[in-house]
Formats: structure tokens, C-alpha cells, sequence
């Protein structure tokens, strides 16, 4: 069975996405800079919808781009979205309010778009009058100041009269208005919430038609819990009320009234089923005055409640709750309970917050089961609330939980990949905070996250290597130098390049190395550091060159002397300065008595391993390979070539993979017929090495990248040492069955 998150992106998805990055090219542009589409084709009416609402949700809505609705005879708009847009009063009008609408959500919109603009723009047009029937405009400032009296009566809410749902939430919204608005003769959904509404008595005026009623957070409510709960008792169509609170701010300047309001809750629920016996959904999360005993009375005289919302009271542990199937509660009680807070309050900062605060400790408890259902939860807060660092901190935390050691293995890649695209946000977001930024990084420490998901690996990087920066323990500072290793090894050879052109990436790596081995330590934060700077050298000149401005090769050269026992040591060392010996220009750099002596010396021995010797093999055999830009004393370009040739003969091939390849590009000077036997031998041996370990992958790239006619050219060639002809033979056999047998398949 498929998840959601499994499931590849619908082709309708694909193609809207497309049509919003190419505007530019569907459209030409007026002399005001507006885009107007070519075709005059009319696109199915719900296409046009879907538009909208893309463009919107990508941030490509503006006063430019919404130009391309000015023409109703090819995008018809009926349910409009520009939530969050940069839009002006003038663009609005003339591209959007000249369609038929039945909904709009203008909600937290920008760029000098008032309430008041929106309301006298679509009133504009006599058909969205009674044509609008849902109005969001939550967040938006109302700017009734800007309209003299005989527009606001033209253009108030009350022109709107097919209205039926009104969401006003967070809005200036003062009582007047509301006195407006409870006159719309067919209103039934009504959100006033965290607005500076002073009384509700204006609510009579609809409570024939008002089904719904979302008022939390009403800070400056002034009503007595009698004369609040008189006006709610009369609304008797009232089947969904939500009186929370989830304000975070401190209660002591709306002490009293929020006094009154729990009050009013009290006696409400205490009051059973005697006020609003039509009442299906009730939400008094966050009020103090909410008692199991009065939940047990309220339950109990309404059979039909669907819903109740009890988060942050306490109360939510009351046992008439468990025996109610059918009933969806809202608190920190249950899994359950926290997994409905998640999703009833994504928009509520501070609810969500407090729903994960349980579920991290919910999940610190929790077996190594995968849960994707409450990720995908936790995934959505952090999304919904990206600026809140309290959010964002709790929120990592319980991505961790539920990501660690094993977890991780059975999720889904498509919601790991969004979670690390969240948590690499977050870091961006919070430079500054090392528990969120630790919280991050441990989420980063999976091994299917780091080897498996796809995500900005490069950006990765990058804000792993700036906690190198900040003070950080042993552990943590170990985990970032082993996330950064293993990620340079997972880039490509153009992004290796990119990541390689900051320096202070590469500073900072050698810092780590000179830290360790002035302590002369021997610890996995040392392997992973020398690791990460092997891996970005790779093929990577700009890289090798920062890595000599920033005297890496005489720390290396103190390393190669100080940890000479350590053959795991010396051969990341020898690694990266076989990357360096790769690139003509950086040769020079390496061309030191001392050090060519101290390398030769590692080529053979009973006590140095194959690995070690593979590398000083490397390096010599390309720093000889050309006799012009040898400086050095020629007798020992002489001992060198034979040496190496000697040494060669007495390598075995080891049991684990030793090294791997982007490519063999590397080796090809190294296989020309004119190259000393010495040079030739080393890389027709690192072709056999690797090819051995892995020939599906190394057998194809031999032949994409035009090795197998270099190596046809040595077997061909009457002075090619009888060794080298041998191993390069080999290599061609097993590369040509390899390659006949992929072709037969």
C-alpha cells in the first residue's frame, strides 16, 4: 500500500508548476509591464482556480504576473486564492474583481491592500455581491480610516449579501463593523478571533442564521460571564463554538477579562446540556477554569458532540472521554489527543507548540517502530510556524525521535527529503542558537538521511561547517565533522567544485586537523576531518589550491611524520596529496626533497599497508610522469620509477574496497605508451583494483570515457613492460564479457 508521501507528484501538479516558472515565455508584456497569456484558448473554469492558487503559494503573485486574469474570456475565476501575496489595490480590482467569485481568501496579503480595498473592489462589481459567498481576509489590516462614510456604507460587509462564511481573524475588526456584519442575511460561519471586539451582543442580530462561531483570544472582551453567556444561549443555529485561548503572552493586563470569559466557560460546560442544546463542536482549549467534573456534565447531557477542544487545561484524562469512539478530542491525555491538536491547530502557534511538548515526550518513550503519520504532524508545524524558534526547537527535537537509529529506514523518502529541507531551513533561520542548531544537526546524523534522501547537500554543507564556528562539545563537534565528510563524498565533481571554492570551508576542516594533532590524538572527528578534505580535493583544482594557501601541506607533512604508526592516518593523508599531484599546475608545490624521500619510504615494508602504499604510489608516479617539471635531483626521479615498479609486483589486491573514482580521466597522461613503465603500471593497477571491486560500475566507465582505447594501445605496443600488458589484458576481458553480457540482458 502506498502512503501519500510515497506516491509521485500528480502530472496535473507537474504541469501548474510548470506554468507558473514560464510566464515569461506564455506571455507578452503591455507597456505598463503587465503580462497579458498568448493563447485565447478558455481554459476549463477550475484550471484557472489552480493557477491562482500556485502562483500564490510559489510567491510569483504580483501586481505583474495577476495581469494574465484581466481577461475573463480565458481564465474564469470563481474560487480565488491570494493568500500571502505582494499585490496593490489597483491590480486587485482590475485583474481579480472583475470574475463572478464565490470564495476568496485574501488571507495576510501585502503590498497596500487593505480590507477596505478588497471589500469596495468587489463591490464594484454587482455580480460578486451576491455571488461571494466565502470572504478569509485573516491578518489583513481593514483600513476602514482611508474611507469617508458614504463609501463604507456602499462598500461595507453588509453589501455582500450572499455572504455565508466570514473569516476575520487577527483583523482590526472594531464593534461597529461586527454590528455591520451580523445584519447579512444568510451569514453562517463567523471567525472573529484575536480581534479588539470590546462586546458580542452585535451576534443577535444573525443568531437565526450563525452555525458557527470561532472566537478565541479576544483580549479586550469586556462582558460579564451572565451577559456573555446570556448573548451565546440565544444563538440557537449555534452548533460550533470555539472559545479558546492560546495567547503565550503573560495573562496580567487581561487578567480580568479573561477571568470573565473562563467564568462564562464554566458555567456553560457546568450547565450540561441546558444552553446550546444544538451544540456539536466545542473548543475551550487553554481556558483555567475547566474541570473534569464540569467536562462529565457537559458530555453527558450531548450525545451528539463530535468534537472538544481541551488542550492545555488538564482535562483531558476524564473518563467519560475514553468511552466515546465516535467523539474527537483535542489534549495532551493520549497519542491520540495530541495527533488531533496537531492537526486542528496548525495555524495556532502557540497550540502547536504545546501538542509537541507532549509528543516529544510522548516519543522519547517510544519504540523503534517507523511512525511517517506523526512525522508527516510535526513536518507540518514546523512548516506552519518556520519564524517561530520555540516551534522550531521542539519541533527538531521530536523529528529526531522519530528519525533515529533505525526509524528512518521504513519513511518514506519524499517526507524525509521535506523534513530535511525544514530542518536545513531552520539552521539558516537560527543561526545563532546552538540547541536548535544541535537539534538539527542530530536529525542530519542518520545514515539513511546522509547516504539515501535527496536534499541540497552543498547548502548541507555549508550550515553544518558554520557550527564549527560556535564553541561545541566533542560529541557534537564530532557529529558535524562526520556529516560533512560523508555529504562531500555523496557530491558530484561540479558540486565538489562549488562547495571547494569557499575557503573558509577548507580553513575551517584544517583547523580541526591542526587541533587534533597538536593533542596527538587519534579519534573519528581526525579520520572524518582528514576524510572530508580528501573527498573535496577530489578532482576539485580550486579546492587543491586553497588547500596550499591555507598551509595544509606542511600540516600534512607534520601529520604523515607524527602519525606514522597509524596507517589509517596516513592514508588520508596520502589520499588528498595524490589529488594534489593530480593537478599539473599544484605539482611544484609538492617537489621537496624531504617529503618525495619520507613518500618513497611508505611504497613498501613489512609494517605499511597496501592502502598506504597504493597512495605514495600515486603521487610518485604522477609527479614523475613528467620529466620536464621535475626539479628535483634527477637520480632520484630515476630510484623513484624503479622503486615503484618494484613495489607494484608485491601488492595484493585487498578485501575491501579500498578507494573509489569519479572518473579515470585522472589517469590518462599516465597511460600513454611514451609514460616510463613505473607510471604506467601504478595506474593500469588502480584501473584492476577498482574494477575488481566493483566492475559493473568501472567496466562502463571505461568504456563511456574512452579508457579501453588506451589501455588496447599499451597491449598493442611492441615496448610495453610484459607486467603491464598482463594486467591490462585482464582488464579488457573482463570489461568486454562484462560490457557483451550487459548488452545480452
Amino acid at each position: 500500500m502506498q502512503t501519500e508521501e510515497s506516491c509521485p507528484v500528480a502530472l496535473t501538479e507537474l504541469c501548474l508548476t510548470q506554468v507558473c516558472l514560464s510566464l515569461d515565455s506564455l506571455c507578452s508584456t503591455g507597456p505598463d509591464g503587465s503580462l497579458r497569456l498568448h493563447w485565447a484558448t478558455l481554459l476549463p473554469q477550475q484550471m484557472a482556480d489552480q493557477i491562482l492558487y500556485k502562483m500564490a503559494a510559489q510567491g510569483t503573485l504580483n501586481d505583474r504576473t495577476v495581469s494574465i486574469f484581466r481577461s475573463c474570456e480565458q481564465l474564469r475565476l470563481r474560487k480565488a486564492c491570494i493568500r500571502s501575496s505582494l499585490l496593490s489595490a489597483d491590480a486587485f480590482r482590475h485583474a481579480l474583481c472583475l470574475h463572478r467569485l464565490l470564495a476568496l481568501d485574501a488571507s495576510r496579503v501585502s503590498g497596500g491592500l487593505t480590507g477596505a480595498h478588497i471589500l469596495s473592489g468587489l463591490a464594484f462589481n454587482p455580480e460578486c455581491r451576491g455571488s461571494l459567498q466565502s470572504l478569509t481576509l485573516t491578518g489583513v489590516q481593514m483600513g476602514w480610516e482611508s474611507q469617508d462614510v458614504e463609501e463604507r456604507a456602499q462598500a461595507g460587509f453588509s453589501s455582500m449579501q450572499g455572504l455565508r462564511i466570514l473569516n476575520l481573524a487577527n483583523t482590526d475588526l472594531t464593534d461597529p463593523i461586527l454590528e455591520d456584519i451580523c445584519t447579512l442575511p444568510q451569514l453562517e460561519w463567523l471567525d472573529i478571533s484575536g480581534t479588539p471586539i470590546t462586546e458580542l451582543s452585535a451576534l443577535l442580530g444573525c443568531r437565526r442564521t450563525l452555525r458557527s462561531l470561532t472566537a478565541h483570544s479576544l483580549s479586550q472582551l469586556h462582558m460579564s460571564p451572565s451577559r456573555l453567556l446570556s448573548v451565546l444561549s440565544r444563538l440557537t443555529a449555534l452548533r460550533h463554538l470555539d472559545l479558546s485561548d492560546d495567547r503565550s503572552a503573560p495573562y496580567s493586563a487581561d487578567f480580568e477579562q479573561d477571568s470573565e470569559v473562563d467564568e462564562a466557560v464554566r458555567l456553560l460546560l457546568e450547565d450540561g446540556s441546558g444552553i446550546l442544546p444544538a451544540l456539536v463542536s466545542l473548543d475551550v482549549s487553554g481556558r483555567k477554569r475547566v474541570t473534569e467534573g464540569a467536562i462529565e456534565a457537559f458530555v453527558q447531557g450531548r450525545r451528539g458532540l463530535v468534537f472538544l477542544g481541551l488542550l492545555a487545561t488538564g482535562a483531558g484524562s476524564c473518563d467519560i472521554l475514553s468511552g466515546r469512539d465516535n467523539l474527537k478530542v483535542t489534549g495532551e491525555a493520549s497519542e491520540r489527543q495530541i495527533c488531533e491538536s496537531l492537526r486542528r491547530y496548525r495555524e495556532r502557534e502557540c497550540f502547536t507548540r504545546e501538542a509537541l511538548i507532549h509528543l516529544y515526550q510522548l516519543t522519547n518513550d517510544m519504540d523503534d517502530q517507523t511512525r511517517p503519520d506523526l512525522l508527516k504532524l510535526v513536518l507540518a508545524g514546523m512548516q506552519n510556524h518556520s519564524e517561530s524558534l520555540s516551534v522550531q526547537l521542539v519541533a527538531s527535537a521530536c523529528i529526531f525521535n522519530l528519525t533515529n537509529q533505525d526509524m528512518a529506514v521504513g519513511m518514506p523518502h519524499p517526507l524525509l527529503s521535506a523534513v530535511v529541507h525544514q530542518v536545513l531551513k531552520a539552521m539558516r533561520s537560527f543561526p545563532g542558537h546552538q540547541q536548535l542548531q544541535k537539534n538539527c544537526l542530530l536529525v542530519l546524523c542518520s545514515d539513511t538521511i546522509l547516504q539515501e534522501v535527496p536534499f541540497d547537500r552543498i547548502e548541507a554543507a555549508k550550515l553544518v561547517m558554520n557550527l564549527l564556528n560556535i564553541h561545541m562539545e566533542q560529541t557534537l563537534q564530532r557529529m558535524a565533522v562526520a556529516v560533512i565528510s560523508i555529504l562531500v563524498a555523496k557530491l558530484s565533481a561540479e558540486q565538489t567544485t562549488q562547495l571547494g571554492a569557499d575557503m573558509f570551508i577548507m580553513k575551517q576542516l584544517l583547523g580541526i586537523v591542526q587541533q587534533k594533532a597538536m593533542a596527538g590524538v587519534v579519534d573519528s572527528t581526525l579520520k572524518f576531518a582528514l576524510s572530508a578534505l580528501w573527498n573535496l580535493t577530489d578532482e576539485t583544482p580550486t579546492a587543491s589550491r586553497h588547500f596550499i594557501q591555507c598551509q595544509g601541506l606542511e600540516l600534512y607533512e607534520e601529520v604523515l611524520e607524527s602519525y606514522y604508526t597509524e596507517s589509517s592516518i596516513q592514508q588520508k593523508v596520502l589520499g588528498l596529496l595524490n589529488n594534489i599531484a593530480e593537478v599539473d599546475e599544484l605539482q611544484d608545490e609538492l617537489m621537496d626533497q624531504g617529503l618525495m624521500e619520507h613518500v618513497l619510504s611508505l611504497l613498501q615494508g613489512p609494517r605499511v599497508e597496501v592502502g598506504v602504499s597504493y597512495f605514495a604510489g600515486g603521487i610518485l608516479a604522477h609527479l614523475t610522469s613528467r620529466q620536464d617539471a621535475w626539479t628535483l635531483d634527477g637520480t632520484l626521479r630515476h630510484t623513484i620509477l624503479e622503486q615503484l615498479h618494484a613495489a607494484i609486483l608485491t601488492w595484493a589486491l585487498p578485501e575491501r574496497e579500498m578507494v573509489s573514482y569519479r572518473s579515470f580521466r585522472p589517469f590518462f597522461s599516465l597511460l600513454q605508451t611514451s609514460q616510463p613503465a613505473g607510471v604506467q603500471l601504478w595506474a593500469v593497477w588502480a584501473i584492476h583494483l577498482v574494477c575488481t571491486q566493483n566492475s559493473v560500475l568501472y567496466c562502463c566507465l571505461l568504456q563511456e570515457e574512452g579508457a579501453v582505447d588506451l589501455l588496447k594501445n599499451l597491449t598493442s605496443d611492441l615496448n610495453t613492460h610484459s607486467d603491464i600488458k598482463g594486467m591490462a589484458e585482464r582488464i579488457l576481458v573482463t570489461g568486454l564479457s562484462l560490457n557483451t553480457a550487459t548488452r545480452g540482458h
